[in-house]
């Protein structure tokens, strides 16, 4: 349930796949924030003889000047058996965008075409950032290394099926959850967190009004809020940290681990290379190992009534800008 003074909001399951893709174009400016555009086409794709899927839409990512991206949406619901039928859409996925990057490059093309909005936000950003055109541009997005990233939004995510996705592609798989609520007077209100909220240039853990100055291409380093004890004997103990939640995406960014004590001492204190990312035992999250023991640093401390406020999960930013920062709100 939801509650407010006013009212009272019970969940409202989504009984047809339609419903929740109606619901994704209701709040997509706030389910994708500003930077990214969601073309909602459904069209073949895959080359000739070959394995053949219709996604459900596409993710145009321009969130960094320096790498766009193109995400391959597949909408689903909690009850259709998601664990086979998600993991074997994802995959067929992917083979279909290898074996057909022309015919993607077409589709997203034409649906730009269709929606003149959001082809003069391609313009721009590829006048922006050096690109002739907007081929030049989804050349870029389509052609390039490691090109093909997925996205699954759902209404609810099982474990089962998030620690499928998480270990069994050796690319990115991102993970929304959408979910919504009604009440007796037949308001609709949507449960969400936005499309990389903890890594985007407008943080949730960052005040309103405050922008991060990472682009998502300098993005190397996780920081992890850590208690006492668990930091002394894991953190610099035993060389490592696990448990830890992360974006897929994330992953192959990451090359240093950085611990925020919280109070009292609330500040920045360590940071290691990270040797490997793993999953965490059977779960939906990760152990990180050092390459060596962990070197202190600053102290980067909070700073009262700043614009970064104390992490309490995990927070991005790059190891360069953490040896500059003179206080947390440098750090992001």
């Amino acid at each position: 349930m939801l509650w407010t003074a006013k009212n009272k909001y019970q969940f409202y399951p989504f009984e047809l796949e339609s419903e929740l893709e109606s619901a994704i174009l209701e709040v997509v400016d706030d389910l994708f924030g500003e930077h990214r555009i969601y073309l909602d086409v459904k069209r073949k794709i895959g080359g000739k003889g070959k394995t053949n899927n219709i996604p459900d839409g596409y993710l145009i990512d321009l969130s960094s000047i320096k790498e766009p991206k193109l995400y391959i949406v597949e909408n689903e619901l909690a009850k259709h058996d998601p664990l086979k039928h998600i993991a074997v859409q994802i995959l067929e996925f992917s083979l279909s965008f290898e074996t057909s990057p022309q015919k993607v490059k077409s589709i997203v093309k034409g649906a730009l075409s269709d929606d003149k909005k959001a082809q003069q936000q391609c313009q721009k950003y590829a006048f922006d950032n050096g690109y002739e055109n907007i081929d030049y541009l989804l050349e870029k997005i389509i052609y390039g290394k490691d090109a093909f990233n997925a996205l699954v939004i759902i209404d609810e995510m099982p474990d089962e099926l998030e620690n499928v996705l998480i270990s069994k592609f050796r690319f990115p798989v991102e993970i929304l959850t959408l979910q919504r609520f009604s009440s007796q007077d037949k308001e609709t209100v949507y449960l969400f967190d936005p499309f990389l909220s903890d890594v985007s240039s407008t943080n949730l853990n960052i005040n309103e009004g405050a922008k991060s100055t990472i682009d998502l291409s300098e993005i190397d380093t996780i920081v992890v809020p850590a208690r006492e004890e668990g930091f002394q004997e894991v953190f610099l103990g035993e060389d490592c940290w696990y448990a830890i939640r992360m974006h897929s995406s994330m992953i192959p960014k990451i090359k240093y681990i950085a611990a925020y004590q919280v109070a009292p001492e609330s500040a920045i204190t360590h940071i290691a290379s990270v040797e490997s990312i793993k999953q965490w035992k059977d779960t939906n999250k990760y152990i990180l190992k050092f390459s060596e023991p962990a070197k202190a640093i600053g102290p980067i401390k909070l700073v009262p009534k700043g614009k970064v406020k104390p992490p309490y999960s995990s927070r991005y930013t790059s190891y360069a800008k953490l040896q500059n920062a003179k206080n947390l709100d440098d750090a992001f």
